[in-house]
C-alpha cells in the first residue's frame, strides 16, 4: 500500500508558515496575543466546526462522578450511545476522516470497527502550564538543527507551531502529572489471539518536579524514567533507567539496563531509535513507546496542516475496572467494543529518514490532537514506502489531575497480523499515583540494583 496525499482542511495558520525556510524563531507578541482567545491557552482553535466538533470551554474539571482512588477514572459518560460504527461496509464513506493505516485496519479484518460517539472536547492542564504556553510562544525556540529546545524549562513550548518538529516536541514534553508511578501491562499476542502479560512498574519524574531540583543541575534532562518489570518470573527484577535528554544530538540519552540474572549494570546506547523495546517480542522500536519518544535528527519533518479525524478519544471504558485483559484483547486488534473515537482536529506531521540514515521505518505520519497535543494516531512506512505498522492511543483526561494521558496504546502490524498493547491498568491494583515525592538519587544507576531485589 503506497503513502499518498491526503485532503488537509485550512488551520488556525496559513499554510505558507509550514515550509523548511520558517524561522526558528518564537512567535511574535502579537501571534501569542491570540492564545487564550481565539486560541486555547495551549493553542488549539477554541471554536467549533459548526457541527460535530463543539467548542472547548475549560476541558472536563468537574467530571460528576465518584472516584474511587487515585488513578482510577469511573466513566463520566456513561450514558453516551454509539452515533454510528465505520466498519468495511461504509470505510470509503469516512477515509477522508481516517488515516491510511486506520483504513488499512478496517480493510484488513471484518472484526475491526470504529465505533464513533459524541465528541467531548475534555483536554486541559494546570493553570500553570496553560499560562506557561503563552510565556513560552515568545521565548522557546528550536536549537539552530532543529534537534532541541533553547530558553526552556517546562509547559508547551509551540503552541503556535511552525514546523514539524514543534509539533513533535509539544507531545515530548507536554504535562505527564508531574511525577508518578504507575503499574501496566503489555501484551503482544500471537495470531491467534494467545498471550501472556509482561508487567512492568514505571516511575517517570519531570527534573524540575524533583524534590532536590535546582535551576541550572542537569539543565539539559527533560525528565528521569525508571521501569522495573514485575512479571513474568522469568523477567522480574530487571531494571531500565532513562535520563530522557532535551537535545539528544548535543548529548545522546543516557540510559542503563540492569540484568537480576547477573546482577550487573550496563549502559545501553540501544535503548534508541530503533532498538528494539523493552520484552516486546519485536513488536515495537524503542521510539515508539509514547507513540513517538527520543531524538528527532534522523528524519525531514514537514508539517502538513490539520485535518478533522476520528481519533481514540475518553476511552474510559477501555481502562474499566469491570474488564479483564482476555477481554480486551483478541486476535488481530483489540476489542472494538471497549473503545471509544471521537471527531477531533489534528496535526498532520510528516517524517521522512533521511538520506544516508539508518531506520526500519522509512516515514512515519503522526496526528497529533490539537488539544493535548498528545499523538493519537501513526501510520509507519517501510524503505519501500509499503504501509507496515498503525498505532493508536487511547487518550483519558485524568481529571482529577487536570492532565490527558493514555488509557493504552497500540501498534498493529499489517504485514505480521501480531499487534502490541501497551499501558494497559484494568487488573492492576495501584495502577497510578501521583505527585510522588521523588529525588536525583532514585534516578542513579546505583538505585537499579535496589529497584531490581526480587
Amino acid at each position: 500500500m503506497k503513502t499518498h496525499k491526503r485532503h488537509l482542511i485550512a488551520g488556525a495558520i496559513a499554510l505558507s508558515l509550514f515550509g523548511t525556510s520558517a524561522a526558528m524563531a518564537a512567535v511574535s507578541e502579537s501571534e501569542a496575543a491570540k492564545l487564550g482567545n481565539e486560541l486555547t491557552p495551549i493553542g488549539a482553535e477554541k471554536a467549533g466546526n459548526g457541527g460535530a466538533i463543539p467548542a472547548w470551554d475549560g476541558g472536563l474539571t468537574d467530571p460528576g462522578v465518584n472516584q474511587p482512588q487515585q488513578g482510577i477514572y469511573p466513566d463520566p459518560f456513561p450514558n453516551d450511545e454509539v452515533k454510528f460504527v465505520i466498519d468495511q461496509s461504509n470505510v470509503d464513506q469516512y477515509a477522508d476522516n481516517l488515516s491510511p493505516g486506520q483504513v488499512a485496519m478496517i480493510k484488513t479484518y471484518s472484526t475491526y470497527s470504529i465505533p464513533v460517539y459524541e465528541t467531548r472536547r475534555t483536554s486541559t492542564y494546570p493553570e500553570e502550564f496553560l499560562n506557561l504556553a503563552k510565556e513560552n510562544a515568545t521565548r522557546v525556540s528550536l536549537t539552530p538543527d532543529g534537534n532541541g529546545l533553547q530558553n526552556y524549562e517546562k509547559g508547551v513550548p509551540f503552541p503556535i507551531p511552525q514546523k514539524g518538529q514543534e509539533v513533535i516536541f509539544n507531545h515530548i514534553t507536554r504535562y505527564r502529572g508531574g511525577s508518578i508511578i504507575r503499574n501496566v501491562a503489555q501484551v503482544t499476542p500471537q495470531a491467534n489471539g494467545d498471550f501472556s502479560p509482561v508487567k512492568f512498574t514505571e516511575h517517570l519524574t519531570d527534573r524540575v518536579e524533583l524534590a532536590d531540583y535546582k535551576p541550572g543541575m542537569d539543565d539539559n534532562v527533560l525528565f528521569y524514567f525508571k521501569q522495573v518489570i514485575t512479571a513474568p518470573s522469568r523477567l522480574a527484577g530487571n531494571v531500565l533507567l532513562v535520563h530522557e535528554t532535551l537535545d539528544q544530538v548535543k548529548e545522546g540519552r543516557r540510559a542503563w539496563l540492569y540484568n537480576s540474572g547477573q546482577r550487573r549494570v550496563r549502559r545501553a546506547p540501544q535503548v534508541a531509535y530503533d532498538g528494539p523495546g523493552t520484552a516486546a517480542d519485536g513488536q515495537r522500536t524503542s521510539d515508539n513507546l509514547d507513540l513517538f519518544n527520543g531524538a528527532p535528527d534522523r528524519y525531514n519533518w514537514e508539517l502538513l496542516g490539520k485535518k478533522e479525524m476520528y481519533i481514540p478519544y475518553n476511552s474510559y471504558r477501555l481502562a474499566s475496572r469491570d474488564l479483564s485483559y482476555r477481554d480486551i484483547v483478541m486476535p488481530g486488534h483489540i476489542n472494538p467494543e471497549h473503545t471509544r473515537y471521537e471527531l477531533h482536529r489534528v496535526w498532520h506531521v510528516r517524517a521522512t529518514l533521511k538520506n544516508g540514515e539508518r531506520h526500519i521505518y522509512g516515514q512515519r505520519d503522526f496526528y497529533v490532537d490539537e488539544d493535548s497535543w498528545q499523538i493519537a494516531v501513526v501510520d509507519h512506512y517501510d524503505g519501500r514506502g509499503d504501509l507496515w505498522r498503525v498505532a493508536e492511543a487511547h487518550h483519558v483526561q485524568g481529571y482529577d489531575i487536570n492532565a490527558p494521558f493514555y488509557a493504552a496504546e497500540t501498534l498493529y502490524d499489517l504485514m505480521s497480523g501480531r499487534y502490541l498493547v501497551m499501558g494497559l491498568t484494568n487488573e492492576e491494583s495501584d495502577p497510578y499515583t501521583f505527585e510522588v515525592n521523588a529525588r536525583s538519587n532514585d534516578f542513579t544507576p546505583a538505585a537499579l540494583r535496589r529497584a531490581g531485589v526480587r
